[in-house]
């Protein structure tokens, strides 16, 4: 199996980022993910470029500011574990600061893209949080910019949390080929980190196997905080998160299609899942939180 969609910590870090992955990285058109450290009064500034990009707190919080006047103060969280963030979108075509009185670390989450949209402000409170499955393969997610949610060109990013012991992105499914109203086509990024037990850090599993289509991208990785896995085409499942450990991932996608949206394909053998958990019940760890009542700006 390759090692080379499996990026570990540090291993993609570049100038001011612990994570640069970009389409000319990646081997790819249109998917891009950033992870930027801020220490306390910290500040960086960086060009949009062809891509429209979502500045996501992973913790701490920031104002995101734009070349065209726009201020976005970002409450933020402490940590992916404890809450629904709010977010900023900023466009193509920009230039933008962040800046941390506090500190933090920032996910840019960007697709190349041909409509230039207006920056805007995400609220916590407007991001739909699902619970998705049941039994041991319960899981949330925050569908900060999912497709139907929140508008953007080509960008989707959403995050999942799941309970140790449990399996997500399960059954395998995939989204590598243009099947108009069935599939869609679109890169993905998993971008992961583990909550940490009893004083250690914790680890889970990322599984990819080939479709027939592009790459035949094939993966066995054990993934810890800060690993990316990158998933041009093939099925994608299981995430399984190792018992005592909560695994978070980002999800970062976008493709060629004229559509935004998310259509994927269940792996053949393993669909019949799905006809299982309307008689399991959603784990009662779930949701590990909602989404705040009112803005918190």
């Amino acid at each position: 199996m390759s090692t080379e969609f499996h990026l570990k910590a540090g291993a993609a870090a570049q100038g001011p980022y612990a994570l640069d992955i970009d389409p000319k990285r990646a081997g790819w058109g249109y998917s891009s993910l950033r992870v930027l450290d801020l220490p306390p009064g910290g500040h960086h500034s960086f060009a949009t470029g062809d891509s429209e990009w979502i500045v996501l707190p992973l913790s701490g919080g920031c104002t995101v500011l734009t070349d065209s006047g726009e201020t976005l103060e970002l409450a933020g969280r402490e940590s992916v574990f404890s809450g629904v963030t709010d977010f900023a979108y900023v466009p193509r075509d920009a230039h933008v600061q962040i800046a941390s009185g506090a500190g933090g670390r920032f996910a840019l989450t960007g697709a190349r893209c041909e409509r230039r949209l207006p920056a805007r402000y995400g609220a916590a409170c407007d991001v739909p949080v699902e619970l998705r499955g049941t039994g041991n393969c319960s899981r949330q997610v925050n569908n900060f910019g999912a497709a139907g949610t929140f508008e953007c060109d080509k960008l989707i990013a959403v995050e999942v949390l799941t309970p140790g012991g449990n399996w997500s992105s399960y059954p395998p499914h995939k989204h590598d080929t243009c099947r108009p109203g069935e599939e869609s086509e679109l890169e993905e990024i998993y971008y992961f980190e583990i909550a940490p037990a009893h004083g250690k850090e914790g680890v889970g599993y990322q599984r990819v196997t080939p479709s027939g289509h592009g790459r035949g991208t094939d993966v066995l990785a054990e993934v810890r905080s800060g690993d990316a896995v990158l998933i041009p085409d093939g099925w994608h499942g299981p995430s399984i998160a190792a018992p005592g450990h909560a695994m978070y991932y980002l999800n970062v996608m976008a493709g060629p299609g004229e559509e935004r949206e998310w259509l994927i394909c269940d792996h053949p053998d393993h669909g019949w899942i799905r006809a299982t958990w309307p008689d399991q019940p959603v784990d009662p760890r779930l949701p590990l939180y909602q989404a705040p009542a009112g803005d918190a700006r």
